[in-house]
């Protein structure tokens, strides 16, 4: 998902229908902590992709397993990969659980005959599909100027996108009008565009 680099809490609900206090306790717990965490601002806590690949994951083994459960085999997971959930393949074997790393060796409860399968790829796939929902923008993001430490590079951003405010006032100064820089990027709005350059106007006066 290049347009979607990382994940706020909100959108990793929306893509696994886990809820933010499930998210808020396992990152307190250390059962899953998000790959970028730092400290309580706005984007403090955020998802990558692989991210929520595994919380997928693991909101299909919750179906059938106690957290504890998952807890104990996490634990065990994470002493040998690097990125388990998402990383292994999972079968469930009534309550215990096979998983089937890309060597394919086969570990925690032997040969997985008459088993339910967790299938990675599959996992992906639904990931990204849902994700995709997420470059919708809402109606409140349209004409919207704001900033993201993890998108970026922290440079001001249009709501909702990944075009840096910079970028069009750069194609502004080159001489392109509103309409052609509509046509380099179609997902923007006219109102977009207008908050962008007034955005940038107001910046180069303020540096002036």
């Amino acid at each position: 998902m290049a347009a979607l680099l990382a994940f706020t809490p909100d959108q990793v609900c929306r893509v696994t229908s886990l809820s933010r206090r499930q998210l808020r306790y396992w990152d307190a717990t250390d059962f899953f902590r998000p790959r970028y965490s730092e400290g309580r601002a706005r984007f403090a806590r955020m998802y990558a992709f692989k991210d929520v690949v595994g919380l997928k994951t693991i909101a299909k083994l919750r179906d059938r397993l106690s957290l504890q459960e998952l807890r104990r085999i996490g634990l065990w997971l994470n002493e040998r990969y690097e990125q388990p959930w998402s990383e292994l393949r999972f079968f469930i074997v009534g309550r215990q659980v096979v998983f089937e790393d890309q060597s394919g060796h086969r570990g925690l409860a032997g040969s997985p005959q008459g088993v339910l399968p967790i299938r990675l790829a599959e996992i992906e796939e639904e990931t990204e599909l849902a994700a995709a929902t997420l470059l919708h923008r809402a109606p409140g993001q349209i004409g919207h100027i704001v900033r993201n430490r993890y998108v970026q590079h922290n440079a001001w951003i249009v709501d909702g996108t990944r075009i840096p405010t910079r970028a069009i006032w750069d194609f502004h100064e080159a001489g392109f009008s509103a309409a052609d820089i509509l046509r380099e990027y179609p997902r923007l709005t006219g109102a977009d565009v207008a908050a962008a350059l007034r955005f940038e106007q107001q910046r180069c006066a303020k540096v002036g």
